[in-house]
């Protein structure tokens, strides 16, 4: 009897035994269903490719609202109306040679062109093969080559997609830093010999600036340069440099083919994982100011380089509303109304378009609310009678929730302005081409939409709000009845 009852508690133990193991097979197997790996075997341990943007640089709520909001293709159709509206589409008399920056060199001299562009390494540089044709020069050379004394690019130029595309999406073969200046910048080169001027994601899109913080001590902002040029172009400026999003590796991209060693040893990793740099310069370069990617993908701005200061030099002026920079003293026309009077009978002020140049500089900057313009450059070769380069504008877009009228002071104390500016303007006021639609329908082109908007959409209210201002400022002008309010730069264009 006794045997007989062991024999049946051994079954029965071996019995629970068994539903106990399969009871723990079925928790694990739910378990691990709640929870699905977040990386395929084949890809390596980023999870995600490099090249999914929405992916590698959001967090998962940020993705989720990027995706539900801004995932639609926006309507390109009233851009490329308010591009083929006359005053887009002026005629204008054939430029002579003179007014080209640069000029293609004589076949006898083709080899030596092509030489300069050499590198002493050619590894990872694409074979030059490119002669006097237009159609073998790359991307960025036909870009330097349609410079003229008036504008940066033509507006309907077949080129500009094509070297935009190629910046955003090409292999980057060198990243050094580039010297000057107060933050952090990096001089971008590809295997064509092109390069791009990459200024790295400081801080969120929806981010204002503290109100407590002085604009020189403010931090550049990479969507700033991105919305800067294409607000340059919608105001029909052609004065800011080509620009273009682009998610970076900070590892393939940055520290694998750097030969800066001074920016190389800034290269660190953050107590969660992401890979960290900080570089050299006058501020914000040390570890509590360093740029980090998530882990290694970085968002950033990367602008088309201008020709070498060698092949097209650039004059640099002193703005005569530039500010103080100090945080208690004022500048002169800050305090004097009638500044504007002394500034007209100053060279290069005194004739031609210098006072409207930068009149147009002024509403640009207004627009975009960047109060640091202290200098602007031109190209030294046409001497005063060309454009403002429209550079630096990383300062701008700081703050949705204020205007900052001082900016617009050349304006109101100078009363004068292009007739073709004030006309697009008026044009950017209607509903059919409003600015604030124009610029957000212009920003879904660039690659970094897809993650988010290039700016928040109180920054595209205040766009029209501001444009509100400067036409009341125009129009305070000509009720007062200056007779100089209109400089008429298109005379033979009827309303």
């Amino acid at each position: 009897m006794r045997a007989c009852r062991y024999r049946r508690l051994q079954g029965m133990c071996a019995l629970l035994l068994c539903v106990s193991l399969v009871l723990h097979m079925l928790v694990a197997s739910f378990i691990l269903s709640l929870y699905p790996p977040s990386c395929k075997s084949p890809q390596p341990p980023g999870c995600q490719p490099y090249t999914n943007l929405t992916s590698t640089s959001l967090t998962h709520s940020e993705r989720r609202g990027a995706h539900e909001e801004h995932v639609e293709v926006m309507d390109l159709s009233s851009l490329e109306a308010l591009f083929s509206h006359p005053l887009y589409n002026l005629h204008l008399p054939p430029s002579p040679d003179e007014d080209w920056l640069l000029k293609v060199r004589t076949k006898g001299s083709e080899e030596q062109n092509a030489a300069q562009w050499i590198s002493n390494s050619k590894e990872g540089y694409d074979h030059i093969d490119w002669n006097s044709s237009a159609n073998t020069h790359p991307s960025w050379l036909q870009f330097h080559l349609g410079i003229s004394r008036w504008q940066l690019y033509q507006h309907r130029d077949d080129n500009l997609p094509v070297l935009l595309k190629q910046i955003a999406t090409s292999r980057i073969v060198s990243a050094v830093q580039k010297t000057g200046g107060t933050q952090l910048k990096l001089v971008m080169t590809f295997p064509n010999y092109g390069q791009a001027l990459f200024k790295p994601m400081k801080q969120q899109r929806h981010e204002e600036t503290n109100v407590n913080l002085y604009y020189f001590s403010d931090f550049e902002r990479h969507n700033a340069e991105i919305a800067a040029f294409h607000l340059d172009r919608i105001l029909g400026f052609r004065r800011v440099p080509p620009v273009v999003g682009r998610l970076i590796d900070v590892i393939k991209e940055i520290k694998d083919v750097t030969t800066d060693h001074k920016l190389a040893r800034t290269f660190f990793n953050s107590p969660v994982g992401n890979t960290c740099f900080y570089g050299q310069c006058s501020y914000y370069c040390s570890t509590e100011h360093a740029v980090c990617g998530r882990p290694q993908a970085l968002e950033g701005s990367l602008a088309a380089m201008l020709p070498d200061l060698t092949l097209a030099p650039r004059r640099s002026w002193k703005n005569p509303w530039r500010r103080s920079y100090s945080r208690s003293k004022l500048a002169l026309w800050e305090n004097t109304p009638t500044y504007c009077n002394a500034v007209k009978k100053t060279p290069p002020y005194d004739r031609g378009t210098r006072l409207v140049d930068l009149i147009d500089m002024t509403i640009l900057d207004f627009l975009q609310s960047n109060m640091d313009r202290h200098h602007y450059e031109t190209f030294e070769i046409f001497g005063n009678n060309t454009f403002l380069l429209h550079l630096d504008n990383g300062r701008a877009f700081g703050r949705y929730s204020k205007d900052e009228p001082s900016i617009l002071t050349p304006l109101v104390q100078c009363c004068r302005i292009r007739r073709s500016t004030l006309l697009r303007l008026r044009l950017l006021s209607l509903p059919h081409y409003r600015l604030s639609d124009m610029m957000r329908t212009s920003l879904s082109q660039d690659p970094l939409f897809s993650v988010a908007p290039l700016l928040a959409e109180p920054h595209l209210s205040a766009l029209d709000r501001r444009l509100a201002t400067v036409l009341k400022t125009i129009q305070h002008c000509l009720n007062q009845q200056h007779n100089d309010v209109i400089y008429d730069d298109i005379p033979d264009y009827s309303d």
